[in-house]
């Protein structure tokens, strides 16, 4: 049960919802979007958020499509973990979304809720930033179509009272050569040691990564040495890993020097299966 009591609203247009975020706001009531609600509801539990007023994006269509329309596949925020990956109209976002936690936990899990959560991994980033995909944000002045890579350093992005609406992923990417590889501590389903979803891309590998740093990350340099056809394989790696962007994840789930150690194999698999 959450501790405390608070105001629901279920908008049913961008902009109802966004004018409502302002008003709340201004009262001071706090207020939170609301797609599947498993953060909120978990995070209230423990006392680490507060809010007087949730506003629930499933009422409104936008958030809620999947579909393929003008070359483009368009993914609604409210669009769950379980709905992407029985659609699996971009496979490794499928396969990505079903390990990030147990099917039932992915029911409620939206697209929006898990790119935009506080938890540090944010898996169903990685498949988005290797597409080069673009978000279309609600805000006080309207909808604005942005590259998702624009808004999102480690973690979204976004002015007070905007929110995801939908995910548009270029029709060509949903069916290049992929491949995602997670590892964690024991089960499969599990907060990941490192997860890396790589696509190739005009013969060229793109690669992004969770559980390296404590923020998922595309790097163009780690690309870089990745495809430079120059190196043997093995200075390939050595110098993507030289050239993380932050310090390696060191917890109980794994060391600095283990997940090394992990990552250097997991990128020889990206090499083996992408790379000829």
């Amino acid at each position: 049960m959450i501790p405390f009591n608070f105001e629901y609203y279920k908008p049913e247009t961008v902009d109802e919802a966004v004018k409502l975020y302002i008003e709340l706001n201004t009262k001071g009531k706090k207020p939170l979007y609301y797609g599947g609600g498993t953060e909120i509801i978990s995070m209230a539990r423990a006392y680490n958020v507060y809010t007087e007023a949730v506003i629930d994006i499933k009422g409104i269509p936008e958030c809620n499509v999947q579909e393929l329309r003008d070359n483009k596949l368009v993914i609604g925020s409210a669009v769950t973990l379980t709905q992407i990956a029985e659609a699996n109209l971009f496979p490794v976002l499928g396969l990505t979304v079903q390990r990030i936690a147990d099917h039932t936990i992915q029911d409620k899990i939206t697209l929006g809720g898990n790119i935009a959560g506080t938890i540090i991994y944010r898996e169903a980033v990685l498949p988005l930033l290797i597409s080069n995909s673009e978000v279309i944000i609600g805000s006080l002045n309207g909808r604005k179509q942005v590259l998702l890579s624009d808004v999102f350093d480690g973690r979204i992005k976004l002015e007070e009272g905007e929110f995801i609406v939908n995910v548009i992923i270029d029709n060509r990417f949903l069916s290049l050569p992929y491949l995602h590889v997670k590892r964690t501590k024991s089960d499969k389903i599990d907060y990941p040691l490192i997860t890396l979803a790589a696509l190739k891309d005009n013969n060229r590998i793109n690669i992004a990564f969770s559980g390296v740093c404590s923020y998922p990350f595309r790097s163009s340099l780690i690309e870089d040495y990745l495809n430079d056809k120059s190196l043997p394989a093995n200075e390939k790696i050595n110098n993507a890993i030289n050239n993380i962007p932050d310090s390696i994840l060191s917890d109980l789930a794994g060391s600095d020097s283990f997940r090394k150690f992990m990552l250097q194999r997991m990128l020889t698999e990206v090499l083996d299966k992408l790379e000829g």
